[in-house]
């Protein structure tokens, strides 16, 4: 038996669906974030996703969640959650971004987990006169990044020299409370953020996507030089609809479907840079929610959910990052539906 963890997207952007519901008020502040993870940690989930913008992607008037100040404060108002908080590189000197990290860390007696992206909406660094680089040279970056953050996580003293970085005779303190270190997560669907995975990730992110996708795209991972002691393990992100009968799923699906059709979203789309494989992807298989969203099929009845959960965890899935509109009521169905029905069948990985 293999049962599986589940997470939740925060709604760093307001909503994770549609951006206006009727049920739902487009709400990016922080008290709704604790109340939704909160709830979340009570209904039996186990970790949780805060993304990174400076600015919001879908409309730069609106409001924007900011990461690390709320991982820092989300980390004391929770119990046993793990707090997964995005970063760009280039947003954050590495020493800078490991101290902060450690605090954290030790804030949540060792919950706290990175997930390292390496930048696709360009407004956000042009306007704040930060150089966007090309495309796989953020990976390079990054790559890079994440070694001196990981070496400081360490505890030694650290003397790196590297094309981007030059650390000298630094030691951090406190250490890390997780051990080795905190978490790495990293996301992406480019051949260079496969690579950088799998040469420095604990887990990869994928996007919601088919079966036989998530299938190929973990044998592809599987398939590549692995430089970490321990094998990669893999998250999805999914949008989920359950109800009773599969047809009432989807006359839901159909409804917020059309309500997403309503949010503008050409100033997303206009600063996304050209080279970033997800969006080409993504148009591929329009649905509700960000990252995949509907695209993993995790829409229909109790049952067919559940099944579906477990053909993805038979090709490798461990962790479902998800997300629901309207949030509370729609992760409670879930906690109360579809986790029962998992933890029944016979899992094999």
């Amino acid at each position: 038996m293999s049962q599986p963890r589940y997470g939740i997207w925060i709604p760093v952007y307001g909503n994770c669906g549609a951006m206006n519901h009727p049920l739902e008020p487009r709400d990016a502040s922080y008290l709704r974030a604790k109340t939704l993870i909160q709830l979340a940690e009570e209904c039996g989930f186990t970790t949780t996703l805060i993304a990174e913008h400076i600015i919001n992607p879908r409309n730069q008037e609106f409001e924007q969640l900011e990461t690390w100040t709320t991982a820092a404060a989300l980390a004391e108002a929770t119990k046993s959650i793990e707090i997964i908080a995005a970063v760009k590189p280039l947003l954050f000197h590495p020493v800078v971004l490991a101290k902060m990290a450690l605090g954290i860390d030790a804030i949540s007696g060792g919950r706290f987990a990175v997930n390292v992206v390496s930048a696709w909406f360009m407004p956000e660094l042009q306007k704040s006169g930060i150089p966007f680089l090309p495309h796989d040279e953020r990976y390079r970056y990054s790559q890079e990044w994440i070694k001196v953050v990981k070496a400081l996580w360490s505890g030694e003293r650290v003397n790196f020299q590297g094309k981007y970085f030059a650390i000298n005779d630094l030691c951090l303190r406190p250490r890390s409370v997780a051990q080795p270190h905190p978490r790495v997560y990293v996301g992406g669907e480019s051949e260079a953020a496969k690579e950088l995975a799998a040469l420095e990730a604990d887990v990869f992110f994928l996007n919601g996507r088919p079966l036989h996708v998530v299938r190929e795209a973990i044998a592809s991972l599987r398939n590549r030089t692995r430089t970490q002691s321990k094998p990669l393990r893999f998250a999805l992100s999914a949008f989920v609809i359950a109800r009773s009968t599969d047809a009432q799923a989807q006359a839901e699906y159909e409804y917020l479907l059309e309500l997403t059709k309503q949010d503008d979203r050409s100033e997303l789309l206009k600063g996304v840079e050209p080279e970033v494989v997800m969006f080409k992807n993504m148009a591929k298989y329009p649905g509700v929610g960000s990252n995949g969203g509907t695209a993993a099929g995790l829409v229909g009845s109790y049952d067919t959910v559940a099944a579906r959960i477990a053909n993805f965890i038979e090709v490798g899935i461990d962790t479902f990052m998800l997300q629901f509109q309207p949030f509370p009521t729609e992760m409670k169905r879930f906690s109360q539906e579809v986790m029962p029905r998992v933890r029944s069948l016979e899992l094999v990985t």
